[in-house]
């Protein structure tokens, strides 16, 4: 079997493809797939070229693969990563894919177009309208996002967030393990699976965790949503970006990563790590 990677040069498809190498030797042979091939140096593994601004490139690129894992973009222009992802579906139905494995997110919905969530939930809804076989996997948050934001947050010993809400981290390791335990075996086609940590923690829970690991004082402070925009519009950043910022803080508070699943154990065959433990590592 030939199974592609789309998105492979970044941080969660170049864990992937590590993964799935781990899972295939001798079995199965691997497709990398970036808009930067050269980046991909990993031995054993095809890399190809395919954009997902280029369609004409990714039917090229998805020539002769029996499954294939969509990587969305880091694009946060609202409305870009589902054209995109509709792109990358039509573009592997035409080469000829059997099965598509999307990436998509926790808390999936028809939201308004400049909350992120709705770009999943229009790749979903076309993944599953398209795709002769279909399987999702949905994440919650990344723990290592929440790692670059502690460590912002520590220099002025206040993490913030709309309200007090609960959310469930997992490693991108974990949900990279799990990506590839479910392209390399059966009885998934029409799933939906969702990855989270084994736990959800509340923001003053997280805080804590941040502290003890840190060895640095933190607390837990919520923020009106024109304090929080005026904030980042302070500190220089794009429009984009304080949008999806926002949107992100927006689902935090409706609960929509407020889910546990063992999901990720049923797909990688080992548990997801809890916070505390990655936070001990991160902090070392």
């Amino acid at each position: 079997m030939k199974i592609g990677v789309n998105g492979a040069s970044g941080n969660f498809g170049t864990t992937t493809v590590k993964h799935l190498l781990e899972r295939t030797v001798g079995q199965h042979s691997v497709v990398a797939i970036s808009r930067s091939p050269e980046k991909i140096a990993i031995d054993g593994v095809e890399a190809r070229f395919g954009d997902y601004d280029q369609p004409l490139s990714l039917i090229e690129a998805y020539k002769g693969l029996d499954r294939l894992l969509l990587i969305p973009s880091t694009s946060l222009q609202p409305g870009a990563r589902a054209a995109q992802n509709i792109a990358a579906i039509n573009s592997a139905v035409e080469a000829g894919v059997s099965h598509i494995v999307l990436v998509s997110s926790s808390g999936v919905r028809n939201a308004q177009k400049t909350n992120i969530a709705a770009d999943y939930f229009a790749s979903e809804q076309h993944l599953m309208r398209t795709a002769r076989q279909w399987s999702i996997l949905r994440m919650s948050y990344y723990a290592e996002a929440l790692i670059n934001e502690a460590q912002m947050s520590l220099m002025h010993g206040v993490l913030t967030g709309l309200t007090e809400n609960k959310v469930s981290f997992v490693s991108r390791d974990d949900l990279a393990a799990a990506a590839a335990g479910l392209l390399v075996s059966e009885g998934h086609d029409g799933v939906i699976y969702t990855g989270t940590g084994p736990e959800s923690l509340t923001g003053s829970q997280r805080a804590e965790l941040i502290a003890k690991a840190s060895g640095k004082p933190l607390t837990f402070l919520t923020l009106p949503l024109e304090t929080l925009q005026g904030q980042l519009q302070k500190a220089g950043l794009p429009t984009d970006v304080i949008t999806a910022i926002v949107s992100i803080q927006q689902n935090f508070s409706n609960g929509d990563f407020d889910i546990v699943t063992g999901d990720i154990e049923k797909l990688s065959g080992r548990p997801a790590r809890n916070l505390d433990s990655i936070l001990s590592i991160s902090f070392q």
